[in-house]
């Protein structure tokens, strides 16, 4: 129960599981369940989808409280998710709820839910990889930066062409052909599982052959790690003025890598009021107030190519501390942050 009504949790929802304990039933196909009067439902965002019509009247009613449980998405895609599904006027008249992975804007009523955080201490591999990094970390490493691109986002895309001189001194990937020509990883810095399906057509957005159609960005192989001095961390959002953390900053946070973020204006900012630090004392960080996107990776582009100039074997150094921090945080928030859903949910709900 939830507070005094009844919670009912779609099968395929990401939060399914810290929510057990509250759950009074679930089910897998929502046009087939019988409907509880005045329960919370809590569908994914595909059951959503398909039964839209059935939701919003049955929202519309106050039959039932819908929450569009969708924390993989963030930002400018569940705010466009949103108005397609054409329930914008229902949230904000409280009577369906979003629970969103990134901000919103202030107009769209939604609880935030830090999803890709705990998630990264889930997999055993990733466990196996921070420790292999902690074993044998060094100062002497053959690569200046890591630099992973998926999708071909404009931020990517910019990002690629600018730093076309420095790519030589970076380990780095491409999986979107729209971002230019595709770079695949060598088998040393891929991920055991994936060093099989690296001789693949090299057009198109190769990520779900890359990885069978698995979720393969969330594990840390420690070797990309140990043989860079740090990590160029594209996220996600970077025009929209929301932030979206995903597992692309967890996991050099996790491994104990220092890093810069290209993202939204305030990332940084938002990062810090989770509790974690970043290297302010060692580089320009003041990008991340750039509200002009233009200017924003004028600077950030900048500060890379002078980081890449410095003793990057001292910085690693002086940037030790600080990961290591950051690890122990991590390690702190997890199960803190899945513990305290639910309560949060019935706050939001009241």
């Amino acid at each position: 129960m939830l507070g005094n009504r009844k919670l009912i949790v779609d099968e395929f929802c990401e939060v399914k599981e810290f929510t057990r304990n509250f759950q009074d039933g679930d089910f897998w196909s929502f046009a087939e369940h019988e409907i509880c009067t005045g329960a919370v439902y809590i569908i994914s965002r595909q059951q959503f989808a398909e039964n839209i019509v059935k939701i919003k009247q049955l929202a519309q009613d106050q039959i039932i409280l819908p929450v569009l449980g969708n924390p993989a998405e963030g930002s400018e895609t569940m705010f466009r998710q949103a108005q397609g599904l054409g329930i914008v006027e229902l949230v904000q008249q409280g009577k369906i709820i979003i629970i969103s992975g990134g901000d919103l804007p202030g107009e769209i009523p939604h609880l935030f839910y830090e999803n890709f955080l705990p998630k990264i201490l889930d997999y055993d591999e990733n466990l196996q990889a921070i420790a292999q990094y902690k074993q044998n970390w060094g100062t002497d490493r053959p690569y200046k930066f890591l630099f992973l691109n998926g999708r071909g986002r404009r931020h990517r895309r910019q990002l690629l062409a600018s730093l076309q001189p420095l790519l030589d001194v970076a380990i780095w990937s491409n999986l979107d052909s729209a971002a230019g020509a595709i770079k695949l990883l060598d088998p040393a810095h891929e991920f055991e599982f994936y060093r099989h399906n690296l001789d693949i057509d090299p057009t198109g957005f190769v990520k779900y052959s890359l990885f069978n159609n698995n979720w393969g960005e969330i594990y840390l192989n420690a070797q990309p790690y140990t043989d860079s001095y740090f990590s160029l961390v594209t996220e996600t959002v970077f025009d929209y003025p929301y932030s979206f953390r995903t597992e692309k900053i967890w996991k050099p946070i996790a491994i104990g890598h220092p890093f810069v973020v290209a993202s939204n204006a305030g990332y940084y900012r938002d990062l810090h009021n989770l509790g974690f630090k970043t290297f302010g004392d060692l580089i320009d960080e003041s990008f991340d107030l750039e509200m002009d996107n233009a200017k924003r990776m004028a600077k950030l582009i900048h500060q890379i190519e002078w980081l890449c100039q410095q003793d990057l074997a001292k910085f690693v150094q002086e940037s030790y501390n600080v990961c290591k921090y950051n690890q122990s945080l991590l390690a702190e928030l997890g199960p803190k942050i899945r513990a305290e859903f639910p309560q949060k949910l019935l706050n939001f709900i009241k």
